[in-house]
């Protein structure tokens, strides 16, 4: 079988399953969640007065030296190590591209009222005790200085209970989860992977709250082309993206995310696994899109400005950043 062919037939069957007919799309709105106690979304009260450059820590919850390193997390893609502040409180440090997109896009979502993670970005962050790497060691200096850190603090509050999936959850159908769906193409977060999305347990309230807890590959593309593909961190990929793709009386849909090249398809799982999240940017209720875009227009250009500021991007950056992001807010608001 010729490859043009064999790459037709494998993107055929692997989106065979990734649409629903508008009546199990419209089933799917009217369904009640069916676990207690779960939150995906809490409403952010007046988002205009939220701190966008803090974030969700707030200025008291941001980490103060000496660190102390503890050990190297070598899960995932990025490099990581936990580490500990002179409180005693946990970090976990993401190191690489992925540290200054992640940090903006919790801030977003926390903005509009969706669980994050607490997190905050150090442009150079010294470590003791920190010993040779297996990963990461291009950002380490040899003082021990890291360059270009995300600490996402360890909760003493929640206990991590599990990962959830976009397919298969409480929330599917409900105007919350397709506003988060939204969100997820407003960043660009094309990493929608399961072991993403995480289940912590209040240990106050008992609540499960989940939420996607790995953003990292934000603000950037997930392109067809050789040179767009599955790129993150990169604002010219960013700006040059289109959002929507087409508007309905009764849907829309984004252009995210976009099956991935069919190089990846020698990667046969991984490819598959894209594909089959080609669902979550599209088919989503009108209404709900115009929510979620409602919530967003609220913010004001300087807390745009404070999220990106907050990851140690340029002036430069952060002005053609948000500059960027209003623009989708923008679209959504003209729904």
């Amino acid at each position: 079988m010729p490859l043009q062919r064999l790459l037709g037939f494998i993107l055929i069957i692997a989106t065979s399953t990734c649409f629903a007919p508008a009546e199990a799309l419209k089933a799917q709105k009217n369904a009640a969640p069916t676990e207690k106690n779960s939150v995906l979304w809490s409403d952010p009260g007046p988002i205009g007065s939220r701190n966008l450059y803090y974030g969700s820590g707030g200025e008291e919850g941001e980490p103060h030296g000496p660190i102390e390193f503890i050990d190297e997390d070598r899960s995932g893609t990025s490099p990581k190590l936990n580490v500990r502040d002179r409180e005693g409180n946990k970090w976990k440090a993401k190191l690489g591209e992925e540290a200054q997109p992640e940090t903006v896009a919790a801030r977003l979502l926390w903005a509009v009222g969706f669980n994050t993670n607490e997190n905050y970005f150090v442009q150079d962050l010294k470590v003791d005790g920190l010993p040779h790497l297996n990963r990461g060691n291009e950002f380490v200096k040899k003082d021990g200085e890291v360059h270009q850190v995300r600490l996402q603090r360890a909760s003493k509050d929640e206990k991590k209970a599990g990962t959830w999936d976009w397919r298969r959850n409480p929330f599917k159908g409900t105007r919350e989860f397709n506003g988060l769906r939204v969100m997820m193409a407003l960043i660009s977060n094309w990493d929608l992977k399961r072991e993403n999305n995480a289940i912590y347990i209040d240990k106050d309230s008992g609540h499960k709250l989940y939420e996607v807890s790995d953003l990292g590959a934000s603000f950037g593309m997930s392109g067809k082309s050789y040179t767009d593909a599955l790129a993150k961190n990169n604002l010219g990929a960013y700006k040059k993206a289109k959002f929507i793709a087409k508007v309905t009386p009764h849907y829309v849909d984004f252009n995210f995310p976009t099956h991935p090249p069919f190089f990846y398809a020698f990667n046969l799982p991984f490819f598959i696994s894209k594909v089959r999240t080609r669902w979550v940017g599209r088919h989503i209720p009108r209404e709900d899109a115009k929510w979620i875009g409602s919530l967003l227009a609220q913010l004001t250009s300087d807390q745009i400005h404070d999220a990106f500021r907050a990851a140690g991007y340029t002036a430069e950056q952060v002005d053609a950043y948000t500059e960027a992001v209003q623009k989708r807010i923008g679209e959504l608001s003209e729904l």
